[in-house]
């Protein structure tokens, strides 16, 4: 295989040195575009570092966008992401499944006012009853992608962007701890193999 080499692509829809937002992953920087061999055809590839893994990643340039790459959100973006966690909210349903589901699915898009929707949720959510395990982890997951980016766009202190989130969460927090419990509730916790064949 030959040797990695530099590579300015100006038709690559990201640069070295760009900030961007990896669904799932977090905020990372585009480090270098480099060119490799992959079966038999030179092909382009983004390495991306992410710092809240501490790992670099290779992503081809022609699937980034497909994956779901995409660029730091806008100013504007980002504090819609901040009145959308402050909003009213719909009661989510009390299935267990069907709300880790649809929660995941929010993630998985990549989308800032969907993730900011998933912390919003699971907040909630998590002061009428505890959170099962996975739907902990997903709630943590959410709160860090959503603070990383929110923090990149607005060039903010984390610290900063952490206090203002649970500032704008806490009102949603009292209302839900003065809610009646679902009469339906079925927040049941996974058994461990579950738990290891949903686990991302």
């Amino acid at each position: 295989m030959p040797e990695d080499k530099s590579a300015v692509n100006a038709a690559a829809p990201f640069q070295v040195n760009q900030k961007v937002v990896y669904p799932l992953q977090g905020v990372g920087q585009i480090m270098a575009i480099t060119e490799r061999a992959f079966k038999g055809k030179p092909t382009q590839y983004y390495q991306i570092f992410l710092p809240v893994t501490d790992m670099t990643v290779m992503i081809p340039v022609a699937k980034a966008v497909e994956i779901g790459i995409r660029s730091i959100v806008p100013k504007e973006k980002a504090q819609e992401a901040f009145n959308i966690i402050a909003s009213d909210f719909e009661p989510v349903t009390a299935d267990w499944k069907m709300r880790y589901q649809m929660n995941l699915d929010h993630l998985k898009s990549g989308d800032i006012t969907d993730i900011a929707l998933v912390v919003r949720n699971l907040y909630h959510r998590s002061k009428v009853k505890e959170l099962p395990i996975l739907e902990r982890k997903l709630y943590d997951s959410a709160m860090k992608l959503l603070i990383d980016e929110i923090a990149f766009s607005l060039d903010i202190p984390v610290a900063e962007v952490e206090s203002i989130v649970h500032e704008r969460l806490e009102p949603l927090g009292k209302i839900a701890v003065g809610a009646e419990p679902d009469a339906e509730e079925d927040d049941v916790e996974p058994e461990p193999e579950e738990e290891e064949e949903e686990d991302e």
